[in-house]
């Protein structure tokens, strides 16, 4: 379904949970998809050690966004559509191009590394809801969808992920945060 480019160090992993006859079905139900190319970097894996998270000097990705993907983002949402992004990185990318949008729209066409760290009270332009994975402890990742739903939230969803014997990081299972 995915990586079609080489580039990448690692496997955009909230993404093998769809299959073509999953995408199919949400096609069937309305639902649109717009592809972006993402090259995660082996440092998305790498634990923040800083006491300050603020301080942790983030990798960059490079990414991109296309114009007719950009075009269908701005569309879905001038519809009353919501933005559901499937991966950390992918929420990454769509901010990263809010950056430059026109007042009117969510995301402008974007190419390039992204530096864009999300912590706890980054206020969210673009994305709606996400599909990731189960992150580990003091990563990027964790923090970035603590900043999205709120940690104390983010704290009680995992205590019952491990409770029900969820499994964890790559290749584990996923969750539908909005």
């Amino acid at each position: 379904m995915y990586a079609r480019e080489s580039g990448s160090a690692a496997a955009p992993t909230a993404g093998l949970h769809f299959t073509p006859e999953l995408i199919e079905k949400l096609e069937g139900q309305g639902v649109g998809f717009a592809y972006l190319t993402l090259h995660v970097g082996l440092d998305t894996f790498a634990p923040v050690t800083e006491d300050d998270p603020s301080e942790h000097v983030i990798h960059t990705e490079v990414c991109e966004l296309g114009v007719e993907a950009a075009e269908q983002i701005n569309r879905a949402r001038h519809q009353g559509g919501r933005i559901i992004a499937v991966g950390t990185t992918s929420v990454r990318t769509l901010e990263s191009a809010a950056v430059n949008a026109k007042p009117r729209d969510v995301v402008a066409p974007f190419s390039g590394p992204t530096s864009l760290f999300i912590l706890p009270g980054y206020e969210f332009k673009t994305v709606d809801a996400m599909v990731t994975n189960f992150h580990l402890p003091k990563s990027t990742l964790l923090m970035l969808v603590s900043a999205f739903a709120g940690r104390e939230r983010m704290l009680a969803v995992y205590r019952e992920a491990i409770r029900l014997e969820y499994r964890f990081y790559s290749f584990g299972d996923a969750m539908l945060i909005r």
